[in-house]
C-alpha cells in the first residue's frame, strides 16, 4: 500500500521525499481511521451483547462482569489484533518502525489481558461473597495473592516484549535481586501468611466485632485484604491494621458473645468495709418483709439456730457461733433479684461473689448474662439493675465506697 501511494504522488510530479512523507501520512491516517471505527463497532457490539445476556439471565454474574468493565476491555482487543496483524504488511518498507510498534502493541495487549483477568476474578469474588458460607471469608486476600502472581508474570512478559529479550534474562536478574524483593514485599508476604492462618484457624471474619487496644481499634471488621484489615469503629471512624498484626498481637474477638445466648455482666459494687456487720434479731426483722429473700432468711435462720444449739454458743455476743451479716444477706438478695429478672438468662451462669478486699472497699461482683445483646439495650438493662442494687444498699445498712474530698 505504501508503494501504491508513493507511485501515485510521484507520478503527480512530487519530489521523492515529499511523496514518501505523504504516503506515510496517508497510511497512518487510514490505520487510525480503521482502528477507531473498529474500536467503536467492537465495543458497541460487545457491550450490547453483554447487556442483552444480562437482561435474559437470572444470574448476577453477568451484571458483575459489566460492573467491572469486562465488555469495554474486550472491545479493545479487535483493534489491537488488527494493528498487530496488518501493520507489518502496511509498513513493510519500514522494518525497524514495524518492530518497535509491534512490540509495543503486543505489550499493550498483554497489559489489557491482565486487566481482563483482574476484572473477571473480581466478578468471581463478588459472586462468591454472596454465598453465606463465604461472605465472611477474606476472599479479597486470595484475589490479591493471585493478582500479584499474574502481575509478576505479566510484568516480565511485557518487559520481554518491549525490549525483545528472552524471559530467562529477567528471571535471572530477579533471582539476583531476590533479597531486595523480599524486603520490598515483606508486609505482603506476612499478610499472605496471616490471611491463611486467619482463615484456617477462623480467628477473624468480616462482620466480627474486635477490640485491639494497641491500635485503637474497637468495632466491626469491614474488610480483610492481603495487607490490611479495616475496622469501622463505633464512632464511624476507620482504623486500618496490618493483617499480620492479627497474628502477632493480641486482640479481643466478641463473636463468641454475639453467637451465644447472652451478653455478660461482670461488674462489681464496692462496699465500704466499716459498714459491714453482724445483724441482731431487731435488725433482721425488717428484712423479713423483703419478698425475694424472706424464704431464704427463714430457712437460713433455722440452719443457724440448729448449728448454734449444737455448739451451745453464747449469743450474748453476736460473734459467737454463726450469724447473719448484712453483706451476706445483700449477696443473697442480689442473687434472688437476678434469678427473677426477666432479661437475665436463667440457663447461663448467675452469680454474686465477694472478691478480696481492696483499698477502695469490698467488691461484690455480679456475674450474669443479659438475653438482649444489642449494645444500647444491654447497657440500659445493666444500668437499671445497678440503679436498683445501689438504691437497695441502705436497706441492709451498707454503704457504697467513695472517696471524700478534703476541705
Amino acid at each position: 500500500m505504501y508503494l501504491f501511494f508513493f507511485e501515485l504522488f510521484e507520478n503527480n510530479g512530487l519530489s521523492t521525499s515529499l511523496a514518501s512523507f505523504l504516503s506515510f501520512t496517508c497510511i497512518i491516517s487510514i490505520i487510525v481511521l480503521i482502528t477507531v471505527l473498529l474500536s467503536f463497532i467492537s465495543r458497541s457490539f460487545i457491550k450490547k451483547l453483554f447487556n442483552q445476556i444480562a437482561k435474559r439471565t437470572s444470574s448476577n454474574f453477568d451484571d458483575s462482569l459489566i460492573q467491572n468493565k469486562i465488555p469495554s476491555l474486550l472491545g479493545y482487543l479487535p483493534p489491537l489484533l488488527f494493528l498487530i496483524i496488518e501493520l507489518p504488511e502496511l509498513l513493510s518498507n519500514l522494518p525497524k518502525l514495524v518492530i518497535i510498534i509491534s512490540n509495543t502493541l503486543e505489550a499493550v495487549t498483554a497489559f489489557l489481558v491482565i486487566l481482563i483477568i483482574r476484572g473477571f476474578l473480581k466478578s468471581v469474588t463478588d459472586q462468591l461473597r454472596k454465598y453465606p458460607v463465604l461472605k465472611d471469608k477474606p476472599l479479597e486476600s486470595y484475589l490479591q495473592v493471585f493478582m500479584i502472581f499474574i502481575w509478576f508474570i505479566g510484568g516480565i512478559l511485557i518487559l520481554s516484549l518491549l525490549t525483545g529479550k528472552e524471559i530467562g534474562v529477567f528471571l535471572t536478574t530477579l533471582g539476583a535481586l531476590s533479597a531486595v524483593i523480599l524486603l520490598i514485599f515483606k508486609d505482603t508476604l506476612l499478610g499472605f501468611v496471616a490471611s491463611m492462618q486467619i482463615t484456617i484457624n477462623d480467628t477473624v471474619r468480616i462482620g466480627d466485632w474486635i477490640t485491639m487496644s494497641n491500635s485503637n481499634g474497637d468495632g466491626d471488621v469491614i474488610s480483610i485484604s492481603l495487607s490490611s484489615v479495616k475496622i469501622q469503629n463505633f464512632d464511624n471512624t476507620i482504623t486500618t491494621i496490618p493483617t499480620y498484626k492479627l497474628i502477632s498481637d493480641s486482640f479481643t474477638n466478641w463473636r463468641g458473645m454475639s453467637e451465644s445466648d447472652g451478653r455478660r455482666i461482670k461488674r462489681a459494687i464496692l462496699i465500704r468495709a466499716s459498714s459491714i456487720k453482724f445483724l441482731n434479731d431487731q435488725e433482721i426483722e425488717p428484712l423479713r418483709e423483703i419478698d425475694i429473700i424472706s424464704s431464704f432468711i427463714k430457712n437460713r435462720e433455722k440452719e443457724i439456730k440448729t448449728h448454734n444449739n449444737s455448739l451451745k454458743s453464747d449469743k450474748v455476743q453476736l460473734i459467737n457461733g454463726r450469724n447473719f451479716t448484712n453483706i451476706g444477706l445483700f449477696r443473697a438478695y442480689i442473687k434472688s433479684y437476678l434469678d427473677q429478672h426477666s432479661k437475665v438468662n436463667k440457663k447461663m451462669t448467675i452469680m454474686c461473689r465477694q472478691l478480696p478486699p481492696t483499698p477502695t472497699g469490698i467488691p461484690l461482683e455480679i456475674y450474669a448474662f443479659i438475653t438482649d445483646k444489642d449494645w444500647s439495650i444491654y447497657e440500659g438493662i445493666v444500668s437499671d439493675i445497678f440503679d436498683h442494687l445501689l438504691s437497695a444498699l441502705p436497706s441492709f445498712g451498707l454503704e457504697n465506697f467513695e472517696f471524700h474530698s478534703k476541705n
